[in-house]
């Protein structure tokens, strides 16, 4: 009996490996090194700019250093009239380029995807310029707009305007003079991003669209632009945060001039730090720039819809 007992008694289960966590922490391990030094190039400025913004520091008036608490932003919100000025000028450089580069870039993008002798050429001449550093860019601008050797002085020889007119120096001129610098250099962005996208739409939707005898710009409206819906908006926020950051072009094209036509707030920051050495007051308008961007784009992407299904 004990015999059959024993054989009739089931195998005792495999005993399970404990697995090793090490595996799956390798993957944070790896990335651990860069993270660390992501939170001290990046977190560690970030902190110290709202800390600096509660500060009146000035390097060369050291006995007036010392906590300010909010004293810096009431000073910007009722008695700088400067920051109101550069706010304004801000929004209408933002709003300008981005609808330009935008528009000009769709056309371009919508152009180079067709099939045409050259395509590549084509693609390398309207892409280059985004290769081009801003700095290098607004060299070139700054002598293609000189009043002796630049533009002005060939069109004076074909007798349209004067000799020894400078774009850059006539309030009247020099936004469109700098925006047009500017979309050289921004318009290629646009581009390459929308023709990126638009290589993903399927050519079975064009052909349905003819078929059922939809025209071509039918067929732009209802297939193209709204396939292009997600790269339009991601493309306008990244473009638009950046132009409002500009700051190398249109200081080596106008120093903010004439006549401080031309400054935006990131300049307005720089020179409030860099000439005038008050490095609280430069905190605070960096936070509040800072504020208005963060705002401006979750309003953008909420009201736009991105990511959500194309209707």
């Amino acid at each position: 009996m004990a015999q059959a007992a024993a054989v009739a008694k089931p195998p005792a289960p495999p005993r399970r490996r404990r697995t090793s966590a090490t595996p799956r922490r390798l993957p944070y391990l790896l990335i651990a090194p860069a993270a660390v030094l992501m939170l001290g190039f990046i977190a560690y400025p970030v902190l110290s700019v709202f800390y600096y913004s509660l500060q009146e520091y000035n390097p060369t008036k050291p006995w007036r250093n010392g906590f300010a608490g909010l004293d810096n932003f009431v000073r910007i919100f009722t008695d700088d009239p400067l920051f109101w000025d550069s706010l304004v000028f801000s929004a209408k450089w933002v709003f300008v380029e981005v609808g330009l580069q935008l528009l000009f870039g769709l056309a371009l993008a919508l152009i180079v995807n067709q099939t045409f002798v050259g395509r590549g050429l084509g693609r390398a001449l309207v892409f280059s310029p985004w290769a081009v550093s801003g700095v290098l860019t607004s060299a070139i601008w700054v002598l293609l707009y000189n009043s002796q050797t630049g533009i002005t002085r060939y069109l004076a020889d074909v007798g349209i305007g004067s000799y020894g007119t400078s774009w850059l120096s006539d309030t009247g001129t020099v936004f469109w003079a700098a925006i047009v610098a500017d979309l050289w250099r921004g318009v290629p962005f646009f581009a390459i991003l929308i023709l990126a996208d638009l290589q993903s739409v399927s050519k079975d939707l064009y052909e349905a669209a003819e078929v059922d005898g939809a025209s071509r710009i039918k067929q732009f409206w209802h297939i193209t632009l709204p396939h292009l819906k997600d790269a339009i908006i991601l493309s306008t926020l990244l473009r638009a945060v950046w132009e409002f950051n500009n700051v190398d072009l249109l200081y080596t094209l106008t120093g903010g001039g004439p006549a401080g036509v031309t400054t935006t707030l990131p300049l307005y920051v720089a020179s409030t730090s860099v000439e005038s050495h008050n490095f609280g007051y430069a905190s605070a308008l960096t936070t509040v720039a800072f504020v208005i961007l963060l705002f401006c784009s979750i309003v953008y992407l909420r009201l736009s819809k991105f990511g959500g299904e194309n209707k």
